[in-house]
């Protein structure tokens, strides 16, 4: 194989790997674009946002200073909320009732055996149901919360990978140019 098609061939492949970089540069672009602004849009349709810093749980207080009086409308935040404001609150509910934090199936075992084993203590009963729906809502609402969070974080990672992929592509681009312009100067008879 003489020169000149060995340059032919390799800059046509760099020029083809360029393309498809750019490509994929743009499909990533748009991933991340409709993942953020999906997650974006559907936190603030919930209209969650963080209490005040003075009325924020005293042991994540630190944490959430930067979110209070925010709406909540990013995956960050959602995850914040989640595991630092909302679990806060169904930990100290559990301790209220319990005296120690409790799960959801533990506090409605407990409910379901008082229920079934003919527990006259209608005061103890009604703790147990309130703490069991307490945790039931918080548990789906944490749930809701950090699906948003995962789904924003893809986002934020497809907007990496699109930078990445069009930086590439930008390389193989220069490359490519760079193969064609020494082919004009390779003599025809070279050889490999």
């Amino acid at each position: 194989m003489n020169r000149r098609t060995f340059d032919k061939i390799v800059s046509f492949v760099g020029l083809g790997l360029a393309v498809l970089l750019f490509t994929f540069a743009g499909l990533l672009n748009f991933g991340a674009s409709f993942a953020n602004e999906s997650v974006k849009t559907q936190l603030e349709n919930q209209n969650i946002a963080f209490p005040a810093e003075d009325s924020l749980p005293a042991d994540t207080k630190d944490q959430l200073k930067k979110w209070a009086g925010k709406t909540v409308n990013t995956g960050e935040m959602a995850r914040d909320y989640s595991d630092l404001y909302i679990w806060e609150h169904m930990k100290g509910s559990a301790v209220a009732v319990t005296g120690k934090p409790s799960t959801y199936s533990e506090v409605s075992g407990t409910y379901m055996g008082l229920v079934r084993g003919g527990s006259t203590d209608v005061a103890t009963i009604t703790k147990y149901a309130d703490l069991r729906q307490t945790l039931f809502m918080g548990n789906t609402l944490r749930g809701m919360l950090l699906q948003a969070y995962a789904f924003g974080t893809m986002g934020v990672i497809a907007g990496y990978a699109a930078i990445a992929s069009f930086l590439a592509g930008l390389l193989f681009l220069l490359l490519a140019i760079a193969g064609f312009m020494h082919l004009r100067r390779t003599p025809i008879e070279a050889t490999i």
